[in-house]
């Protein structure tokens, strides 16, 4: 069955079972409810898919070392799936929630248990849909506390508050793609970038602005979210600077800064410290788009919210101070903003010695028009997104079943090229080497087997784009980034194999590159994929095959009893 509507009902009993080798911490239960919702953004009505009928969706708060069981019972029209973005699904990917990777989608009527733990991390994850663009409103956070008598590494803050950047369109995102999946072409871009669900200050509605109250002389944790589909940000508050201390669920070596550049996909957290007196201004906050194209158009388009300090008596309207944001385009200070996340200790796991290498060039590739049709990407035909001229081809049921089951026969290959197929001037090549070809090729891994992989940005078709790529089932050290070609000669020996950032989502520079590396050691299939989610779907995913390894809790488990069908 495919990400079109379901029909038909099914109910299947629940079994719940502890994997051995997961955290033994307390058990969390959560009821995810998929249904529809009528909400009022930009002064229309709209009816959207929601969790429990929240947008933002509900937060999920555990503590490391918590198992964590959420009951998804499907009551919308589309197929669903739920992503627990970061979690690294140890022993439990059939949990991931993956559409056609680790689980076929939950139809019209069904309902799926993810059940799983939460180690090695503290700090903010989040949730979301990964099936088609039910992710525009299907998203919430997620919240790991340390363990308990374990203190934050920064004192504690007298606040923790959510910060979750989003997108916005009036139409139908659903409609948006399949038009755009159809001609081929471009998709139209949002309407609003949100800030906590709401678009900001607008003309017709003063309920449509996201407020944050605060208090003189106290220390803020906001824990900030990139959820949109296709926007990178810039995030500021006017006249505040902030302590950026964790991204991604780990900690980091803290630094100052006034600024966050922020790529779908990722989180940070930061200390906001307010102002010792009463100050005679409110503040805006600000998200502004950071193109992932120098040829996206400027909408003009940024959120807005407000930070407001309690005033003693009866609250007056104050004058609001505006942030001086950066450029649009100033992709020197998003690339020196990453290059500062380091991880917070010198780290003995980063692996020193690698046993395959990969290197995946990215960009816009083209595909054939199917006779009888007219399309609208680059010389009337389709506009794709390659790795390595390859675009990924989702199966019809689901790829770790095939696995699990030995079943790969006409699902899935694994000969996922390693190097791009034409070595050219990636970063100056505007013709390059066009032609994508589709596929399920996936690549196989041995059990702990050491990888590097480099992810080089093209300019075939198109101006340099950034692309934030994020890898299911681990979390990854960046070991280098840099701008133009990579150079495999001269580029490692800059490697830092010290204290590089730890994170589950990388953003590459436009016209550069960014070098990963990981242990395979999860066993599973599993997703690595641009976070644009247009990117995605025109194919800039592939997937690996991790084997098992000798040790017992080094084996894939059988799947759930409830596990959904295809």
């Amino acid at each position: 069955m495919g990400f079109g509507i379901a029909n038909g009902m099914l109910l299947v009993m629940i079994m719940f079972f502890m994997f051995p080798g997961q955290a033994m911490g307390s058990t969390r239960r959560f009821n995810f409810e998929i249904k529809m919702r009528k909400v009022n953004r930009l002064c229309e009505e709209k009816n959207i898919v929601t969790v429990n009928g929240q947008f933002p969706g509900p937060q999920i708060t555990v503590r490391e070392g918590d198992r964590v069981i959420v009951t998804v019972i499907n009551h919308a029209k589309y197929n669903v799936t739920i992503h627990w973005h970061g979690i690294r699904q140890v022993g439990s990917p059939w949990a991931d929630g993956t559409a056609y990777v680790t689980q076929c989608p939950i139809q019209t009527g069904q309902k799926y248990v993810h059940d799983f733990s939460v180690s090695d991390h503290t700090g903010t994850l989040f949730w979301h849909a990964h099936i088609t663009w039910l992710r525009v409103t299907l998203y919430g956070p997620i919240i790991i506390l340390p363990k308990k008598g374990v203190p934050y590494p920064f004192p504690k803050p007298d606040r923790e508050v959510p910060i979750l950047l989003g997108e916005w369109w009036k139409s139908d995102t659903e409609e948006v793609l399949e038009k755009t999946l159809q001609t081929g072409g471009v998709p139209e871009r949002s309407d609003a970038y949100t800030i906590n669900g709401l678009p900001g200050i607008s003309n017709c509605s003063n309920k449509d602005t996201y407020k944050l109250k605060v208090e003189p002389g106290k220390t803020y944790l906001l824990r900030l979210i990139n959820a949109a589909l296709n926007s990178d940000f810039f995030f500021k508050i006017a006249d505040h600077t902030f302590t950026v201390v964790e991204a991604d669920a780990i900690y980091v070596k803290q630094f100052e800064t006034d600024v966050i550049a922020i790529s779908p996909g990722q989180t940070t957290n930061v200390l906001l410290k307010t102002k010792q007196n009463l100050p005679t201004t409110s503040f805006l906050m600000v998200a502004k788009p950071h193109p992932f194209g120098p040829s996206i158009e400027f909408n003009g388009n940024s959120t807005i919210g407000i930070l407001e300090y309690s005033q003693p008596t009866k609250s007056r309207k104050l004058p609001l101070l505006e942030p001086n944001m950066p450029d649009y385009f100033d992709y020197e200070l998003s690339h020196n903003y990453c290059s500062k996340v380091r991880s917070v200790d010198n780290q003995a796991n980063v692996p020193k010695k690698v046993d395959r290498h990969f290197l995946f060039t990215v960009g816009l590739g083209l595909t054939e028009c199917p006779k009888n049709q007219v399309c609208q990407g680059p010389g009337g035909m389709k506009a794709a997104g390659p790795i390595n001229n390859v675009s990924f081809e989702h199966p019809e049921i689901a790829l770790l079943q095939a696995h699990f089951f030995n079943k790969s026969k006409g699902v899935y290959t694994t000969d996922f090229p390693e190097f791009p197929p034409v070595y050219i001037n990636d970063t100056n090549n505007p013709l390059g080497n066009a032609i994508t070809t589709k596929g399920t090729r996936l690549v196989e891994l041995e059990y702990n087997t050491s990888v590097q992989v480099v992810i080089q940005g093209t300019s075939t078709l198109h101006t340099p784009e950034s692309h934030p790529f994020h890898l299911h089932g681990y979390d990854f050290y960046v070991v280098g980034r840099g701008n133009g070609n990579f150079d495999p000669v001269k580029d490692p020996q800059l490697f830092n194999l010290v204290d590089p950032a730890k994170r589950n989502t990388v953003n590459m520079p436009p016209a550069g590159w960014v070098a990963i590396r990981f242990v395979a050691d999860n066993p599973g299939v599993w997703l690595m994929h641009c976070h644009l989610e247009i990117h995605s779907s025109w194919g800039m995913e592939m997937a690996w095959v991790v084997k098992d390894g000798e040790g017992q809790n080094q084996k894939l488990r059988p799947p759930p009893p409830d596990l959904p069908k295809c």
